[in-house]
């Protein structure tokens, strides 16, 4: 502003100095000093108004440009492998063999595979009943060991989503993107916590159906003695002839 100032005073004085060297007889050019003076402040205010509204313009663009990098979605997602992922394990646990993850059919087991060695129950009764809890005990550690080994296959595929995970969090261009792929790096850890909590169950079932085995064992071993012990229709010495 001082500078344009400097420059209509300066043409001020060249104008009047060229006035003032015009012979007598030229015709007299009227000039005002004020007025060009006022015409030229004008017009550089106009033109620093025009230069503000220039960068204010520049400002909204940048602002528009950095509110479409914040609504910019992440490009790679990880939400297929991992409902794969959860999908094999609950299938796994479907499958779960003889006494599966049902209330109804462990409280019918329990009342009778593993409920107790009654008076009532012929001989052939326990020993089938000893032998299903024995093969019940068996398929659980089996369904045990294929939880485990789906899950440890689960691990290879969990540390490729984790490392594109992390490379698109670091790389992400806004808002969004860094919240999606926090929200998707959540999402892993819940597929992982999924895994933990099938081996949890299956590892804790085996143990519970084994621990079962041992207890209905033990009650029918003591009413095996006690019939062995019972007279009558229990066992009776009788003489045997070894040599003859």
């Amino acid at each position: 502003m001082n500078c344009l100032r400097r420059l209509a005073s300066a043409s001020i004085i060249a104008l009047t100095l060229a006035t003032s060297m015009r012979p007598a007889s030229a015709q007299l050019i009227v000039f005002d000093p004020n007025n060009y003076a006022q015409n030229v402040l004008t017009a550089a205010r106009a033109l620093q108004q025009i230069n503000n509204q220039i960068v204010s313009l520049q400002n909204q663009a940048q602002m528009l440009i950095n509110q479409t990098r914040n609504l910019a979605t992440l490009p790679f997602s990880s939400l297929l492998q991992l409902e794969q992922s959860i999908k094999r394990t609950q299938q796994l646990l479907a499958q779960a063999q003889r006494i599966a993850y049902d209330i109804q059919q462990i409280d019918r087991a329990f009342s009778t595979t593993y409920g107790p060695a009654s008076a009532g129950v012929s001989d052939q009764a326990l020993i089938a009943n000893a032998q299903s809890r024995w093969q019940n005990a068996l398929a659980s550690l089996q369904d045990a060991m294929r939880t485990q080994a789906t899950v440890v296959g689960n691990l290879d595929t969990n540390r490729i989503q984790m490392s594109a995970l992390v490379t698109s969090s670091q790389g992400a261009t806004g808002a969004l993107q860094a919240t999606q792929a926090g929200n998707q790096l959540l999402a892993l850890q819940a597929q992982q916590l999924a895994d933990l909590t099938a081996v949890v169950a299956a590892h804790g079932r085996a143990q519970n159906l084994e621990s079962a085995q041992r207890a209905a064992a033990q009650d029918q071993g003591r009413e095996q003695l006690r019939r062995f012990l019972t007279q009558g229709a229990g066992y009776q010495p009788t003489t045997v002839q070894m040599f003859h």
